[in-house]
Protein backbone atom coordinates (compact mmCIF):
# COMPACT_ATOMS: atom_id res chain seq x y z
CA UNK A 1 0.00 0.00 0.00
CA UNK A 2 0.81 3.20 -0.86
CA UNK A 3 2.32 5.73 2.33
CA UNK A 4 0.09 8.64 0.93
CA UNK A 5 -2.96 6.25 0.97
CA UNK A 6 -2.38 5.19 4.80
CA UNK A 7 -3.74 8.81 6.00
CA UNK A 8 -6.84 9.04 3.77
CA UNK A 9 -7.62 5.53 4.75
CA UNK A 10 -7.27 6.15 8.56
CA UNK A 11 -9.87 9.26 7.82
CA UNK A 12 -12.54 7.47 6.57
CA UNK A 13 -12.38 5.10 9.73
CA UNK A 14 -12.83 7.38 11.96
CA UNK A 15 -15.68 8.79 9.79
CA UNK A 16 -17.26 5.52 10.06
CA UNK A 17 -16.55 5.19 13.64
CA UNK A 18 -18.11 8.69 14.36
CA UNK A 19 -21.09 7.86 11.64
CA UNK A 20 -21.51 4.46 13.82
CA UNK A 21 -20.99 6.11 17.32
CA UNK A 22 -23.38 8.89 16.34
CA UNK A 23 -26.14 5.95 14.91
CA UNK A 24 -25.75 4.34 18.38
CA UNK A 25 -26.52 7.21 20.44
CA UNK A 26 -29.52 8.40 18.22
CA UNK A 27 -30.64 4.49 19.01
CA UNK A 28 -30.61 5.26 22.78
CA UNK A 29 -32.21 8.20 22.61
CA UNK A 30 -35.27 7.13 20.69
CA UNK A 31 -35.25 4.28 23.52
CA UNK A 32 -35.55 6.87 25.97
CA UNK A 33 -38.99 8.26 25.28
CA UNK A 34 -38.70 10.18 28.51
CA UNK A 35 -36.32 12.42 26.53
CA UNK A 36 -37.47 16.47 26.66
CA UNK A 37 -40.32 15.26 29.40
CA UNK A 38 -41.16 18.09 31.61
CA UNK A 39 -41.48 17.62 35.36
CA UNK A 40 -45.02 17.60 35.02
CA UNK A 41 -45.33 15.48 32.18
CA UNK A 42 -42.61 13.23 34.30
CA UNK A 43 -44.55 13.16 37.44
CA UNK A 44 -48.08 12.38 35.75
CA UNK A 45 -46.95 9.48 34.34
CA UNK A 46 -45.72 8.10 37.59
CA UNK A 47 -48.45 8.85 39.29
CA UNK A 48 -50.76 7.23 36.16
CA UNK A 49 -48.51 3.97 36.56
CA UNK A 50 -48.50 3.91 40.13
CA UNK A 51 -52.81 3.48 39.86
CA UNK A 52 -52.16 0.68 37.29
CA UNK A 53 -50.01 -0.80 40.41
CA UNK A 54 -47.19 -0.88 37.74
CA UNK A 55 -43.96 -0.21 40.05
CA UNK A 56 -40.79 -0.86 38.33
CA UNK A 57 -42.39 1.85 35.52
CA UNK A 58 -43.00 4.02 38.43
CA UNK A 59 -39.75 3.84 39.96
CA UNK A 60 -38.35 4.79 36.68
CA UNK A 61 -40.01 7.76 35.92
CA UNK A 62 -39.75 8.93 39.43
CA UNK A 63 -36.31 8.45 39.38
CA UNK A 64 -35.31 10.26 36.28
CA UNK A 65 -37.35 12.80 37.47
CA UNK A 66 -35.62 13.64 40.52
CA UNK A 67 -32.41 13.20 38.42
CA UNK A 68 -33.35 15.92 35.83
CA UNK A 69 -35.38 18.32 38.15
CA UNK A 70 -33.50 17.79 42.02
CA UNK A 71 -34.65 21.45 42.53
CA UNK A 72 -37.88 21.17 41.38
CA UNK A 73 -41.57 21.32 43.18
CA UNK A 74 -41.91 17.53 42.53
CA UNK A 75 -38.64 16.36 43.79
CA UNK A 76 -39.33 15.75 47.16
CA UNK A 77 -42.07 14.01 46.69
CA UNK A 78 -40.79 11.84 44.33
CA UNK A 79 -38.25 10.59 46.60
CA UNK A 80 -41.09 9.36 49.04
CA UNK A 81 -42.96 7.93 46.41
CA UNK A 82 -40.28 5.97 45.62
CA UNK A 83 -39.79 4.54 48.70
CA UNK A 84 -43.45 3.82 48.74
CA UNK A 85 -43.70 2.25 45.12
CA UNK A 86 -40.39 0.08 46.14
CA UNK A 87 -42.39 -1.44 49.09
CA UNK A 88 -45.76 -2.17 46.75
CA UNK A 89 -43.31 -3.88 45.08
CA UNK A 90 -42.04 -6.30 48.11
CA UNK A 91 -38.55 -4.94 47.44
CA UNK A 92 -38.01 -4.34 50.87
CA UNK A 93 -34.34 -2.82 51.44
CA UNK A 94 -35.01 -0.46 48.93
CA UNK A 95 -38.02 0.82 50.41
CA UNK A 96 -36.25 1.38 53.74
CA UNK A 97 -33.20 2.88 51.81
CA UNK A 98 -34.98 5.26 50.10
CA UNK A 99 -37.13 6.07 53.66
CA UNK A 100 -34.01 6.49 55.46
CA UNK A 101 -32.47 8.88 52.94
CA UNK A 102 -35.89 10.92 52.45
CA UNK A 103 -35.63 10.85 56.61
CA UNK A 104 -31.92 12.38 56.87
CA UNK A 105 -31.98 15.10 53.70
CA UNK A 106 -35.80 16.72 54.68
CA UNK A 107 -36.15 15.97 59.03
CA UNK A 108 -38.28 18.97 58.73
CA UNK A 109 -40.31 18.21 55.87
CA UNK A 110 -43.82 18.13 56.40
CA UNK A 111 -44.42 14.32 55.08
CA UNK A 112 -41.03 12.95 57.36
CA UNK A 113 -43.44 11.15 59.83
CA UNK A 114 -45.13 9.07 56.42
CA UNK A 115 -41.07 7.99 55.58
CA UNK A 116 -41.23 6.38 59.40
CA UNK A 117 -44.67 5.05 59.08
CA UNK A 118 -43.95 3.41 55.80
CA UNK A 119 -40.22 2.17 57.35
CA UNK A 120 -42.41 0.34 60.15
CA UNK A 121 -44.80 -1.04 57.64
CA UNK A 122 -42.37 -2.29 55.20
CA UNK A 123 -40.69 -4.24 58.58
CA UNK A 124 -44.35 -5.15 59.97
CA UNK A 125 -45.46 -6.65 56.91
CA UNK A 126 -41.93 -8.66 56.25
CA UNK A 127 -41.87 -12.44 54.97
CA UNK A 128 -45.81 -12.19 54.02
CA UNK A 129 -46.77 -11.50 57.66
CA UNK A 130 -45.45 -11.28 60.70
CA UNK A 131 -43.11 -14.12 61.76
CA UNK A 132 -46.29 -15.98 59.66
CA UNK A 133 -47.80 -16.98 62.98
CA UNK A 134 -48.55 -20.47 63.81
CA UNK A 135 -46.96 -21.79 60.44
CA UNK A 136 -44.72 -25.20 60.13
CA UNK A 137 -41.71 -23.44 60.37
CA UNK A 138 -40.28 -23.88 64.39
CA UNK A 139 -40.09 -20.21 66.09
CA UNK A 140 -36.72 -20.56 67.24
CA UNK A 141 -35.60 -20.37 63.32
CA UNK A 142 -37.13 -17.27 62.76
CA UNK A 143 -35.75 -13.65 63.46
CA UNK A 144 -37.31 -11.02 65.29
CA UNK A 145 -35.12 -8.00 64.09
CA UNK A 146 -37.95 -7.06 61.85
CA UNK A 147 -40.37 -6.66 64.29
CA UNK A 148 -38.12 -4.84 66.80
CA UNK A 149 -37.16 -2.63 63.78
CA UNK A 150 -40.48 -1.95 63.37
CA UNK A 151 -41.50 -0.84 66.78
CA UNK A 152 -38.83 1.44 66.61
CA UNK A 153 -40.06 3.12 63.41
CA UNK A 154 -43.69 3.58 65.05
CA UNK A 155 -42.02 4.36 68.55
CA UNK A 156 -40.14 7.36 66.80
CA UNK A 157 -43.17 8.54 64.49
CA UNK A 158 -45.17 8.27 67.78
CA UNK A 159 -42.85 10.10 70.22
CA UNK A 160 -42.13 13.07 67.49
CA UNK A 161 -45.26 13.20 65.00
CA UNK A 162 -48.13 12.57 68.00
CA UNK A 163 -50.56 14.68 66.18
CA UNK A 164 -49.78 12.66 62.87
CA UNK A 165 -52.53 10.89 61.36
CA UNK A 166 -50.29 7.72 61.23
CA UNK A 167 -50.20 7.67 64.64
CA UNK A 168 -53.24 5.59 65.71
CA UNK A 169 -52.73 3.10 63.57
CA UNK A 170 -48.91 3.39 64.43
CA UNK A 171 -49.41 3.01 68.53
CA UNK A 172 -52.14 -0.19 67.82
CA UNK A 173 -49.31 -2.13 65.96
CA UNK A 174 -47.18 -1.42 68.58
CA UNK A 175 -49.40 -3.22 70.69
CA UNK A 176 -49.36 -5.74 68.38
CA UNK A 177 -45.56 -5.74 68.21
CA UNK A 178 -45.02 -6.70 72.26
CA UNK A 179 -47.18 -9.06 72.09
CA UNK A 180 -46.02 -10.62 69.26
CA UNK A 181 -42.71 -10.35 70.56
CA UNK A 182 -43.53 -11.59 74.12
CA UNK A 183 -45.23 -14.53 72.60
CA UNK A 184 -41.92 -15.31 70.40
CA UNK A 185 -40.13 -15.07 73.32
CA UNK A 186 -42.31 -17.87 75.36
CA UNK A 187 -42.15 -19.70 72.11
CA UNK A 188 -38.94 -20.61 72.11
CA UNK A 189 -39.00 -21.09 75.94
CA UNK A 190 -41.31 -23.70 75.30
CA UNK A 191 -39.02 -25.29 72.55
CA UNK A 192 -36.39 -25.55 75.19
CA UNK A 193 -38.88 -27.21 77.91
CA UNK A 194 -39.07 -29.69 75.70
CA UNK A 195 -35.46 -30.13 74.96
CA UNK A 196 -34.51 -30.54 78.58
CA UNK A 197 -32.52 -27.07 77.80
CA UNK A 198 -34.40 -25.64 81.67
CA UNK A 199 -31.79 -23.02 81.87
CA UNK A 200 -32.08 -21.71 78.52
CA UNK A 201 -36.14 -21.82 79.52
CA UNK A 202 -35.76 -20.05 82.59
CA UNK A 203 -33.66 -17.14 81.13
CA UNK A 204 -36.11 -16.58 78.26
CA UNK A 205 -39.36 -16.98 80.18
CA UNK A 206 -37.89 -14.24 82.45
CA UNK A 207 -37.11 -12.02 79.79
CA UNK A 208 -40.60 -11.82 79.53
CA UNK A 209 -41.56 -10.91 82.60
CA UNK A 210 -39.16 -8.25 82.08
CA UNK A 211 -39.39 -6.58 79.25
CA UNK A 212 -43.23 -7.23 78.42
CA UNK A 213 -44.32 -7.72 82.17
CA UNK A 214 -48.07 -6.26 80.46
CA UNK A 215 -48.60 -8.78 77.85
CA UNK A 216 -50.65 -11.99 78.16
CA UNK A 217 -47.47 -13.89 77.30
CA UNK A 218 -46.38 -13.16 80.84
CA UNK A 219 -48.81 -15.51 82.10
CA UNK A 220 -47.52 -18.75 80.59
CA UNK A 221 -43.74 -17.22 81.12
CA UNK A 222 -44.11 -17.62 84.70
CA UNK A 223 -45.47 -21.14 84.48
CA UNK A 224 -42.22 -21.67 82.63
CA UNK A 225 -40.06 -20.46 85.03
CA UNK A 226 -41.62 -22.71 88.16
CA UNK A 227 -41.10 -25.51 86.02
CA UNK A 228 -37.33 -24.95 84.92
CA UNK A 229 -36.93 -24.09 88.02
CA UNK A 230 -37.79 -26.90 89.70
CA UNK A 231 -36.18 -28.98 87.08
CA UNK A 232 -32.81 -27.50 87.99
CA UNK A 233 -33.50 -28.09 91.88
CA UNK A 234 -33.86 -24.38 92.42
CA UNK A 235 -36.23 -24.13 95.23
CA UNK A 236 -36.03 -20.86 95.80
CA UNK A 237 -36.73 -19.12 93.01
CA UNK A 238 -39.14 -21.98 91.94
CA UNK A 239 -41.25 -21.28 94.87
CA UNK A 240 -41.30 -17.59 94.34
CA UNK A 241 -42.30 -17.99 90.49
CA UNK A 242 -44.68 -19.86 92.16
CA UNK A 243 -45.86 -17.19 94.36
CA UNK A 244 -45.76 -15.12 91.72
CA UNK A 245 -47.71 -17.46 89.53
CA UNK A 246 -50.47 -18.24 92.53
CA UNK A 247 -50.82 -14.50 93.36
CA UNK A 248 -51.13 -12.65 89.80
CA UNK A 249 -52.99 -15.29 87.63
CA UNK A 250 -54.81 -17.31 90.54
CA UNK A 251 -57.69 -18.43 87.92
CA UNK A 252 -55.05 -19.61 85.12
CA UNK A 253 -55.54 -22.57 83.26
CA UNK A 254 -52.10 -23.79 84.94
CA UNK A 255 -53.33 -23.82 87.92
CA UNK A 256 -57.11 -24.77 87.82
CA UNK A 257 -58.05 -28.42 88.17
CA UNK A 258 -54.21 -29.42 88.83
CA UNK A 259 -54.01 -29.57 92.87
CA UNK A 260 -53.65 -32.92 94.16
CA UNK A 261 -52.59 -33.64 97.50
CA UNK A 262 -48.60 -34.10 98.26
CA UNK A 263 -48.47 -33.05 94.40
CA UNK A 264 -47.05 -29.67 93.25
CA UNK A 265 -49.55 -28.47 90.70
CA UNK A 266 -46.53 -27.90 88.24
CA UNK A 267 -46.09 -31.53 88.00
CA UNK A 268 -49.24 -32.84 86.97
CA UNK A 269 -49.52 -30.76 84.30
CA UNK A 270 -49.08 -32.10 80.71
CA UNK A 271 -45.27 -31.51 79.77
CA UNK A 272 -46.55 -31.72 76.04
CA UNK A 273 -48.67 -28.68 76.83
Amino acid sequence: MHPSVLPRLLVVVLLALASLLGSCSFLDDKKDETLGWSANKLYGEAKEAMGGRDWAKAIKYLEKLEARYPYGRFAQQSQIEIAYCYYKDNERASAIAAADRFIKLHPGHPSVDYAYYLKGLVNFNEDGGLFARFSSQDMTERDPKGAREAFAAFRELVTRFPESKYAADSSARMKYLVNTLAQNEVHVARYYMKRNGFVAAANRAQQVVLNYPQTPAVEEAVFIMVRAYDALGMADLRDGADKVMRTNFPQSKYLTGKVQKDVPWWRLWDPDW
